[in-house]
């Protein structure tokens, strides 16, 4: 390297960052795999590297590059949480700016969040066509807090800037190139050769700092309109308003005045607990897949044909995702009638999917060729994975499984679709229990990214961890749990839904219940829930079951609207009327008459019940039941619960998940309430956990 040493330039202490000479042209590189995230120590070998390239009378441009396969890709996850030290990436950012040589960033992978906040730093951009850039800060409940507020809108104007950073979602090249975000995309395949020739020719230009170029004029109307147009979206966040607030401040403040806003808005999501509760989902996504005893190496089986039983919704939704993965499908029903509904909707599904640009019709086409349907199970005996959806009955599931114990090849993975039901039942029907998993879709199946993984006492390790390489190549998160009945998600749910009853019975309206958990957060009330999943699913499941509680109350209200024929948003009515087509529920008089007239006659006293109290008796039955998951084994960490209720249940994710939400708020205070609800309703629902009462009362948490 030329002039390294003549310019007092040593490579910082962890080899993160170095510095080259390539002619008259410095290039920086930074190395800090898998994506080069600012740590601290990319962060103090910026601030020197550019500092020798500056004073350096041999250079005449700067080039700031990255190995491997992508740019910076923002902060480093594993400072997350811990106190921040200098130099502050704002101030890398400054520096960068006050080179006096031209600096130019070249962008390839994705440049995101304080990796954008560099580019933009430098006084030129240069990108592969192939790069994203982006500023994902507001997913994390945060604002790009390196300037990044102030220096978007200068580069893209106010209203672009705004829906980047609002929705958090990154921009391809060539839109990033119309945005005026980036100065060039790089033609061939030598990124930097193209950077160091866009240098050359930018020697004599000198640097365009983007801190001195004007805030495009934008009336206060826009912001108005901005915020109308994201309030569904945004509810209860806060994030979102305060970078709405930066952005203003652009526009009727000095760069210095409104970056000084730009920090102190950001300290305050920061500090947040809708920042905290986001950044541990964040991390509770990245940790499900760590399961004690099964190493990210481990082997898995070869996974190329799958067959899906099961025509209808699910089983559609399943094969359409396997589909959309590049699996070739088979899909197996009864009889034809329902193989023709299948085909029908996966025909719809593909249809939409071109519709909105997920897919093209070439690739619809591809799709569907890799598609072949029968009702002979011997068509399934090549199947590497089979996925049952057949009705949620054991019985049934049972015979299923003894047929394809005398078909499937010897090695195939045999999985039930059951929200509910024992899996070790299930493989009991087989000579091949180690071959047997639980895959619990929800649905729709195409859509929602949770995937729970059952593990029956006798599945093999390779059985799981080829569960879980389905799911990431599904686009899904799988969340591995134990055999109980409903699992996780639906065990809680059980509790969570009985409140509700319960509340139904001493006074609240369905109405009430479900505006206060929706207010709260929550994407649907339970009683909005119910009706749009359909009342005789749940009424189905517990009339199976020999192990619900003697109590003439439970589950009462959606007993006698399912005996009545009201099973929800399929037939109209349910809790709630529908009209026509329509999925908007409207309050049923009849229904609260209903819930009134049976109070009586249990002998319930109705009373005016506060928000507070529904608040807690539902969220707080949630969290116990949580806790004697985790005493049962069921889930592997409070953050597994976390995960799968907020992505599979609408738990609001800026609360973090219920088991968060319990940590958060102190569990010597959730103990403290539950023990309060246990002298009001008694025991039977509400008697402490142990762990529960072991963790608050040494101040500890779930998530510990």
């Amino acid at each position: 390297m030329d002039n390294i040493e003549s310019a007092g330039y040593a490579e910082n202490s962890m080899n993160t960052v170095t510095l080259a000479m390539h002619g008259s042209i410095a290039v920086i590189t930074i190395d800090n795999p898998p994506v080069n995230a600012l740590s601290l120590s990319v962060r103090q070998g910026l601030v020197e590297a550019i500092e020798v390239a500056d004073r350096d009378p041999h250079t005449s441009a700067v080039v700031i590059a990255c190995d491997g396969r992508t740019f910076i890709a923002g902060a480093d996850i594993r400072e997350f949480g811990k106190p921040p030290e200098q130099p502050w990436l704002a101030d890398v950012v400054e520096r960068l700016e006050d080179a006096t040589k031209a600096v130019i960033a070249a962008l390839h992978g994705s440049t995101l969040g304080g990796g954008l906040e560099v580019a933009m730093g430098c006084h030129y951009r240069i990108a592969t066509a192939a790069a994203v850039v982006g500023l994902p800060e507001v997913k994390l409940g945060l604002l790009p807090g390196a300037t990044g507020t102030q220096r978007l809108p200068r580069l893209a104007g106010v209203e672009r800037a705004l829906d980047m950073m609002l929705s958090g979602n990154p921009i391809a090249a060539s839109d990033a190139l119309d945005a005026g975000i980036i100065d060039r995309i790089a033609g061939g395949d030598d990124l930097l050769a193209a950077a160091i020739e866009f240098a050359s020719e930018m020697t004599g230009n000198g640097p365009r700092r983007v801190r001195d170029l004007p805030v495009p004029a934008a009336d206060s109307d826009v912001f108005v309109a901005i915020r109308k147009k994201i309030v569904a979206k945004t509810r209860g966040l806060l994030s979102p308003e305060k970078i709405i607030q930066c952005v203003e401040a652009a526009t009727q403040l000095s760069y210095t005045d409104a970056c000084q806003v730009e920090r102190d808005l950001f300290m305050e999501c920061k500090d947040s607990p809708q920042s905290s509760g986001l950044r541990h989902a964040f991390f509770a996504e990245r940790g499900v897949a760590k399961i004690p005893g099964i190493e990210k190496t481990a082997p898995t089986r070869d996974i190329q044909k799958i067959s899906v039983l099961g025509a209808g919704t699910m089983g559609a939704g399943i094969a359409y995702n396997c589909l959309i993965a590049g699996y070739t499908v088979h899909l197996l029903d009864s009889d034809d009638a329902g193989l023709d509904r299948g085909k029908t909707m996966l025909r719809s599904l593909y249809e939409g999917g071109v519709k909105r640009g997920k897919i093209s019709a070439a690739g619809a086409r591809e799709g569907l060729h890799h598609l072949t349907t029968s009702t002979s199970y011997n068509e399934v005996a090549d199947a590497d994975l089979v996925i049952e959806a057949v009705f949620e009955d054991m019985s049934i599931k049972k015979d299923v499984f003894a047929k394809l114990d005398e078909v499937c090849k010897q090695g195939a993975i045999l999985a039930s679709n059951t929200s509910t039901l024992n899996i070790d039942e299930i493989a009991a029907a087989t000579s091949r229990p180690q071959d047997v998993i639980g895959l619990h879709f929800f649905s729709p199946a195409h859509i929602m990214r949770l995937l729970e993984i059952v593990r029956g006492d006798k599945t093999d390790d390779d059985v799981i961890a080829t569960s879980l390489a389905l799911a990431k190549r599904l686009g899904k998160i799988g969340v591995v749990v134990g055999n109980c009945f409903g699992f996780v998600g639906n065990r809680m749910l059980y509790p969570y839904g009985r409140e509700n009853q319960l509340l139904l019975l001493e006074g609240a309206a369905p109405e009430y219940i479900d505006k206060v958990l929706f207010d709260w957060g929550m994407a649907m009330g339970p009683n909005a829930v119910g009706d749009l999943a359909g009342l005789d699913v749940g009424y189905k499941a517990r009339h199976a079951r020999t192990d619900l509680p003697d109590d003439p109350r439970f589950y009462r209200v959606a007993d006698m609207l399912v005996e009545q024929g009201r099973l929800g948003q399929k037939t109209g009515r349910g809790t709630y009327l529908y009209e026509s087509g329509s999925r908007i529920p409207t309050p049923d008089p009849a229904v609260q008459t209903m819930i009134n007239e049976e109070a009586t006659r249990l002998g319930i006293d109705q009373r005016d019940i506060e928000a507070e109290e529904i608040i807690d008796r539902c969220i707080y039955s949630l969290i116990i039941e949580g806790a004697r998951i985790l005493e049962d084994g069921i889930a592997i960490r409070s953050s597994d619960i976390d995960v799968i209720w907020t992505n599979g249940y609408g738990f609001p994710r800026h609360r973090g998940g219920p088991m968060h939400y319990a940590d958060s708020i102190g569990l010597d205070r959730v103990y403290d309430k539950v023990c309060e609800f246990q002298k009001r309703f008694g025991s039977q629902y509400w008697e402490p956990p142990k762990l529960l009462q072991t963790l608050a009362a040494k101040n500890g948490q779930f998530g510990a």
